[in-house]
Parts: C-alpha cells; sequence; structure tokens
C-alpha cells in the first residue's frame, strides 16, 4: 500500500463540500416517513464549457462553488489499476481520515468488467482510501441476474475484505430493521423504496460502475444505475417486489434517476476500459475505449460516458436526441442531483492522450 500513501503525500488533499454529508436524504422524494417540499435547483454558471490539462503537481477540485461547475476527470489509459490510480491522483476527493466510506461496486452478476466490477481495480480504489486515512470501509451490493453472495464470492469481495481489512455485506441478507423506506411521494415508485441503512449511515458512498448500456429499459447502466444495487428487491416482512415493478415500469429510467435522491456521493469511478455498446448490462457488443473517470457529480460523470458511448457508435435508444434530453438524465436534473448543461461540466486531464479524448466529447456534450 505504499504507492497509495506516497499517491496522496505527493499533494495536500483539498477541502471539497459533500464527502462527509455522503448520506443524507434530501428531498420529498426521498425524506423517510416524511413529506416535504423540494424545490429542484440548478446552478447556473456565466462560464464556457471548457476542458483542462492538470498541472501533474496541482491537486483538482471536484466541484467550484464560486462557478458551479462540475468537474470530470478523464484518463486514457488500458491499465485499470494505474488509471484508477491516476484518476484518484488528479481529482484529489476530500480528505477523508477517519470516515467510514461504503463501495458500491457493480455486482449484477459475476462476469468479467465491464458487466461487473474488476477486482484488481478494486483492490487499487481500496489501497488509495486507505492511504488517504480512511477509516472502517464497508463493500456491499445485491445482484440483479445473480445470487449476490455467489457473484461475490466469484469476483473475490471476501478475499479481498479478510486482506484489507474490509467488512463486505451481502444486501439481500439484511434484516429489515437494516432497510430505510422512502415514501412515495413525488416520484414514480408507487410504493416508494427501501434502501440498505449500512451505505446510508456511512460517511462517504463511494459508486464504481462501468461502461455500458442496458437491455432491459434502463438504456444505459453508468453511475445513477449502479445505485439500484443498493434498494431492496424484497424486504424482510414485506412481500413486495420492489424490483418487480421497476423493471415492468415504463417509467423506469425517471425511478433510476428518483432512488438517487437517497444519498450524496463522495465519489464516482467509472471503468471504461472496456464497454458494452449494445446489450448489456451481462453481455454485449464489447468496445475498449480505454479510459477511467472520475468525479463526485453523478450527472456528470454519465452525461461524459454517454458520450461515450455515442462515440463508439451505440444504441438508437442511447444514440438519438440531446444528452441532456434522455429520461434518466433529465429526471436527475430535475431532482437537483447535478450539472443542467454542458457549460457546468469541466473535463480534467493530465495528458495529452486523454486531453485529445476529452476535446472530442465536449462536442458530443455540446449538442
Amino acid at each position: 500500500m505504499s504507492h497509495a500513501h506516497q499517491s496522496y503525500s505527493r499533494r495536500k488533499i483539498l477541502q471539497i463540500a459533500g464527502l462527509a454529508a455522503g448520506s443524507t436524504a434530501l428531498s420529498v422524494a426521498c425524506t423517510p416517513h416524511s413529506a416535504s417540499t423540494h424545490s429542484a435547483s440548478t446552478p447556473a454558471s456565466s462560464e464556457s464549457p471548457s476542458t483542462t490539462q492538470a498541472d501533474p503537481d496541482t491537486p483538482v477540485a471536484s466541484t467550484t462553488a464560486a462557478s458551479s461547475m462540475s468537474r470530470v476527470v478523464l484518463v486514457r489509459s488500458e491499465d485499470r489499476v494505474a488509471g484508477t490510480r491516476k484518476a484518484i491522483d488528479l481529482l484529489q476527493p476530500d480528505d477523508i481520515t477517519g470516515q467510514t466510506l461504503f463501495l458500491k461496486p457493480n455486482y449484477n452478476t459475476a462476469d468479467p468488467a465491464p458487466a461487473a466490477t474488476d477486482t484488481a481495480l478494486l483492490a487499487a480504489l481500496v489501497e488509495e482510501l486507505q492511504g488517504a486515512g480512511a477509516g472502517q470501509i464497508t463493500v456491499g451490493d445485491r445482484s440483479g441476474m445473480a445470487e449476490t453472495r455467489q457473484a461475490m464470492q466469484s469476483k473475490g469481495v471476501f478475499e479481498l475484505a479478510d486482506r484489507y481489512g474490509l467488512k463486505a455485506i451481502v444486501l439481500d441478507e439484511l434484516e429489515r430493521e437494516d432497510w430505510q423506506y422512502f415514501p412515495a411521494e413525488g416520484t414514480h415508485w408507487t410504493k416508494g423504496f427501501a434502501v440498505a441503512r449500512p451505505a446510508l449511515q456511512a460517511g462517504g458512498i463511494i459508486n464504481t460502475c462501468c461502461l455500458k448500456t442496458h437491455r432491459y429499459g434502463g438504456h444505459f447502466t453508468l453511475s445513477l444505475k449502479n445505485t439500484v444495487g443498493l434498494v431492496a428487491k424484497y424486504v424482510p416482512g414485506d412481500p413486495y417486489n420492489y424490483m418487480g415493478e421497476l423493471h415492468s415500469s415504463p417509467h423506469q429510467r425517471l425511478m433510476i434517476a428518483e432512488i438517487n435522491k437517497a444519498y450524496q456521493p463522495a465519489l464516482v469511478l467509472l471503468d471504461g476500459v472496456e464497454a458494452f455498446v449494445n446489450g448489456g448490462p451481462d453481455a454485449g457488443d464489447l468496445a475498449k475505449p480505454g479510459v477511467i473517470l472520475a468525479g463526485t457529480d453523478r450527472v456528470a460523470v454519465d452525461v461524459v460516458a454517454i458520450a461515450l458511448l455515442r462515440s463508439l457508435g451505440t444504441t438508437s435508444e442511447v444514440s438519438q436526441g440531446s444528452i441532456w434530453d434522455l429520461e434518466q438524465i433529465q429526471r436527475a436534473i430535475a431532482l437537483g442531483l447535478g450539472a443542467a448543461n454542458h457549460e457546468q461540466i469541466e473535463l480534467v486531464t493530465g495528458d495529452g492522450a486523454s486531453q485529445t479524448m476529452a476535446d472530442q466529447l465536449r462536442k458530443i456534450i455540446a449538442v
């Protein structure tokens, strides 16, 4: 773990608001057992869309309050471990010393990335977080197409937990009191939904997702969609099938955005070394863009990731119209989850190859 210590000792960690509030419930759509008035706000910005190549010795904040910009780090790399380390090094997440963290990987199945989170990438992320002085780290998920414990076992999660002193949780196995209900009011969920308390009670939630399309109605499965694994299919003692409702609803993409109001992520790390540009989430047409994205704004990260899919050639559902008009993105913006237009996204890079790709993606994002 010496690399992680060296990575963070090279720079002073910036104090970015948001990490400690990683599990705050925010809106009428997501205020447990109560109703309140929610006014979605979208930050205004007079600045032009930009791409920044970072000085390798200068830390980069993920957001700038004065300009209401959401910064997304883009690293060209075919090496997930090296790309992860560099992305975190450029982003410089908030000082996490002593913070408890919940890692939300993508274990919908146990298939190789991009179907599921790569184990070496997850290990590198853990090393970076522990090197930065993080407190207890928990990793947990609920699979959609596989049996969760088997998927986590197959991906080596429990071995990883033993090696690094993590707590590994199979969310399907939680007790009733370990789920937090959120009411239906203000959402397209007929009975509301329930989110795993171990995630909500952590000092920060870290979302590690993949780059892929979704053939079952989500259209794309990136950081917003990855949150579905924190939501119960069944709560013990409650016979209602929440995932059955989600996957059969014509409002599925809106509902995906709505569950994200339950928390504010401390970090989003997207593995785009490989991608499914058609099919997904477990299998599909494979492309190899060789990219790692990092940020704290789910909307901004997903918009950049969709631009990546479009640059590779993807499904009509993902490629038609403006990215900003896609239902997941549009609903997330209406709920105040992140950047509302291309002028509020700044792409940050650390080398020429990454800069070239960022410049290409800016053109797609601006349409």
